[in-house]
């Protein structure tokens, strides 16, 4: 038996009234089913602006105030203000650096995300507009290709929809729209992940090669990318775009090569994150510890606490869905899991594990296939886990902390 079965190809459906066509090898024109979730991506959209509006005239940072913020103000918080300043001043700016009293740790940041800001501003003035313009545009992309995805493995015509809703009403669903790197990174890896599906071992390289220079968990994707060619690779020919595969390491390598160059030091980025964000190396059950304290021993306040608490629920989707992929013989999928939770859960506490919770497409389209099996799941996910993302996009748009 082998270790791992290609996926089964997605039914053919005929043609719609309308003109669409049925998935195939090559990108085809918006199908009927493509135009569905791009509808649903857009009510979406439109509820975030909504309760982003909401925000700023229910939450103002002064009770006195008889004005409501700018309208693009509740977008602009936390790691808005890195991207921002990298776009604008580049990372070292008049020679400061990580040797410079109160510096802010933003070579932490891979330049895949600033480099589009920066060419975004030229056309679009005003910067927090061009941020939420790229999340807009690459979230559309995304979903696009999550949904072409979950339909190439579970083999339903209906599978894209449910597994985009499943990832819009997720509980951080808001960081696709505000202008930060999960919706650019989702725009290069879900199409990389669907090139490599269809045998594009070129498109699925150079795609996954601008996916490294917007999040470190590019690399994670080469490397599943790496295990499902090995495992599906068959005779000399199917050997030959080998070396594709080597392209990913070109950005990170470049990145390295730039701090380098300024300061010395391949790996500066990662001394940042320790710096900034205690992403020092721990063992798996101290960093557990570590967070466990935070969120139920009364040592923070209560919103930082219930957003500990939150990180641990997440830390423990991600290894049964790990568990899960392993179960099903998904290997490639489970490298990237696993990579993935290896990262976040070896620090000295678990930071952003619900926000990476988007980046993890299998458990989306694992989802959608147990409701495919199990309407139910569907009903309790809308009534149950949606509000929740309600209550972190307020949170995040308030300016508190979200994860």
């Amino acid at each position: 038996m082998p270790v791992s079965a290609p996926p089964r190809p997605v039914e053919v459906a005929p043609a719609s009234a309308s003109g669409g066509r049925p998935v195939g090898r090559r990108l085809p024109r918006l199908d009927a089913a493509d135009r569905e979730v791009l509808w649903l991506y857009a009510l979406t959209r439109t509820g975030l602006w909504i309760t982003a509006w909401a925000v700023r005239w229910l939450f103002p940072s002064d009770g006195e105030r008889r004005e409501p913020a700018g309208l693009l103000a509740p977008w602009q918080q936390w790691d808005w203000a890195h991207y921002l300043s990298i776009a604008r001043d580049g990372y070292f700016p008049g020679g400061a650096g990580p040797w410079t009293a109160g510096w802010d740790n933003r070579e932490a940041f891979f330049p895949g995300f600033p480099l589009t800001l920066r060419a975004v501003h030229t056309v679009v003035p005003d910067w927090a507009a061009a941020g939420l313009l790229i999340s807009f545009v690459a979230g559309g992309v995304a979903v696009l290709a999550l949904a072409r995805v979950a339909r190439h493995q579970l083999g339903d015509l209906h599978a894209g929809r449910r597994t985009v809703m499943f990832l819009l009403l997720s509980p951080c669903a808001v960081f696709l729209a505000a202008g930060y790197t999960e919706a650019l990174f989702l725009a290069l890896a879900l199409p990389a992940w669907l090139a490599a599906l269809r045998g594009n071992w070129r498109a699925a390289a150079m795609l996954t090669c601008l996916a490294c220079s917007v999040r470190v968990t590019g690399l994670f994707l080469a490397a599943a990318l790496v295990l499902h060619f090995v495992l599906t690779a068959k005779g000399r020919d199917g050997w030959r775009p080998a070396p594709w595969l080597l392209l990913p390491a070109l950005a990170p390598a470049l990145y390295g090569w730039f701090l380098w160059a300024r300061t010395g030091n391949w790996t500066a980025w990662k001394h940042a994150q320790e710096r900034g964000w205690y992403r020092d190396f721990h063992a798996p059950w101290e960093t557990w510890s570590h967070t466990w304290e935070a969120a139920f021993h009364r040592t923070q306040a209560t919103g930082y606490a219930v957003m500990w608490q939150a990180e641990l629920l997440a830390m423990l989707v991600g290894l049964a869905l790990l568990l899960g992929l392993v179960r099903r013989r998904r290997l490639p999928e489970a490298l990237y899991t696993a990579l993935t939770l290896w990262a976040l859960g070896t620090s000295y506490w678990y930071t952003s594990v619900p926000r990476s919770t988007l980046l993890w497409w299998p458990l989306w389209i694992a989802l959608a296939g147990w409701s495919l099996r199990r309407p139910g799941v569907r009903t309790a996910y809308v009534y149950v886990v949606a509000p929740v993302g309600v209550v972190v996009a307020v949170t995040f748009l308030t300016g508190r902390w979200a994860g």
